[in-house]
């Protein structure tokens, strides 16, 4: 890691852990921390501003015709935060509550992600305001297609490459793909990660993030001297990262005691059947209603008496109002910005381990970066050889992690943010500034 990092300590005015004024604005809470990495590591002035702005940010009008034959409009963002490193790399999401700013935050975790995991990719993410539960599969096709028309300049294997996300998958990953490669007259598969398999998608990509978290939290629990065997588990989410890490994580040994969704949560001190527990989500869709444990709300959850939490839901769940009530001695964020800068000190006081979101949920990133890789060398390698390249990426960036943070006596959070920044830095300081 570089050394040479070099920013007076008054140009940069840390916030006082009381002034989060909207502690739940995703790029206020992601600028904070990039703050407080940047004074530790002296960052210069200059590459302190670059690292500060996005590279560039999109905003298209997307015209569909509906089924119905009204013409809709809706609004489309894509955000590249850095590119220095290489090929933007983010997901695509389809959501009502998409807007710029969170789009931004998206698109600056991705580029410390890809950072602190070592990948060749810068960060980027996109988004569409829309509610995908009321469209037809037709209009999300007509959407998905314009919207990529309309982002077009920005996405190649080596320019911009996006990613499922939220309400995303790997059937509009392959109409993204179908037409960028309509436009461009070949298929070119590695334009997109998260695809079918039939069509240059990896073996493995659907579990790597959930399987990221289950290696992260057997390297914290190595650390903190605790057993894997019979550790008690809570995962807020049960979705693809939620209920993948509690499969595997069960197979370890560990018990799951706790587990939700939107609908609620449920609660069995002696351990949920967590294959039980995935069929009646692939048969009902939700887990409302699940009859293998007493009903419990998300928040109630977030504060249960568990070794291990595992947030894997959505931003903003453990906040200032609910951090000093969290009883896990470990908590590992599967989810994109669960914890709110408000929330930090917080954990800290309580000495609770913190593996954050950047390290935790990278292995999904790393098995993107391994579909890529494969895409461009036309040749595919077996499941198992995924993951253990998988395994060896995440043990290896968390100790990366762990040696700063024990190093400078500093959180996790704040150590990972250290190394993803200073490696982004290094690659600036050698390219220099075009002009």
């Amino acid at each position: 890691m570089a050394t040479d990092l070099r920013l007076p300590t008054d140009s940069i005015v840390m916030p006082d852990k009381d002034s989060f004024l909207n502690e739940e604005n995703p790029f206020e809470a992601m600028m904070s921390r990039f703050d407080r990495a940047a004074q530790l590591l002296d960052l210069e002035p200059g590459l302190y501003k670059v690292l500060r702005h996005p590279e560039k940010q999109i905003i298209i009008s997307i015209p569909v015709m509906m089924d119905s034959g009204e013409v809709e409009v809706f609004t489309g963002y894509r955000v590249l935060y850095n590119t220095s490193r290489g090929p933007a790399k983010g997901g695509i999401r389809f959501d009502m509550n998409v807007n710029l700013e969170e789009v931004k935050a998206l698109a600056a975790w991705m580029t410390w992600k890809c950072a602190v995991v070592n990948l060749p990719f810068g960060g980027a993410k996109g988004g569409v305001i829309c509610d995908p539960l009321k469209m037809s599969a037709g209009e999300l096709e007509r959407l998905t297609r314009r919207y990529t028309h309309g982002i077009m300049h920005t996405l190649g294997p080596d320019s911009d490459v996006p990613a499922p996300d939220v309400n995303t998958n790997e059937r509009v990953m392959a109409w993204i793909m179908d037409t960028y490669s309509m436009h461009h007259r070949h298929t070119v598969t590695a334009v997109v990660t998260g695809k079918p398999v039939e069509m240059g998608g990896s073996l493995g990509r659907r579990e790597a993030t959930g399987r990221g978290c289950m290696i992260v939290i057997k390297e914290a629990l190595k650390h903190l001297g605790m057993k894997l065997s019979g550790t008690s588990i809570a995962v807020q989410g049960f979705g693809n990262v939620g209920s993948i890490a509690a499969e595997l994580l069960a197979k370890e040994g560990c018990a799951i005691r706790g587990i939700s969704d939107r609908t609620g949560g449920y609660w069995n001190k002696g351990g949920i059947d967590i294959d039980a527990a995935l069929k009646y989500v692939k048969q009902h869709k939700t887990l409302e209603h699940f009859p293998g444990g007493e009903p419990i709300s998300n928040e109630e959850l977030l504060t249960a008496d568990v070794d291990v939490l595992l947030p894997a839901a959505l931003e903003n769940q453990i906040t200032s109002k609910n951090a000093a009530k969290i009883q896990a001695r470990i908590i590992c964020e599967g989810a994109n910005g669960p914890t709110t800068a408000g929330a930090d000190s917080i954990l800290d006081e309580k000495e609770i381990f913190v593996i954050p979101d950047i390290l935790a949920n990278a292995g999904g990133v790393t098995v993107s970066y391994f579909e890529w890789v494969q895409d461009r060398g036309g040749y595919f390698w077996s499941e198992d050889s995924v993951n253990e390249r998988l395994t060896d990426i995440m043990r290896r960036s968390f100790a990366d992690v762990l040696k700063l943070s024990l190093q400078h006596k500093v959180n996790m959070r704040t150590a990972a943010y250290m190394v993803s920044i200073s490696r982004v830095a290094t690659v600036h300081r050698l390219r220099g500034i075009y002009a």
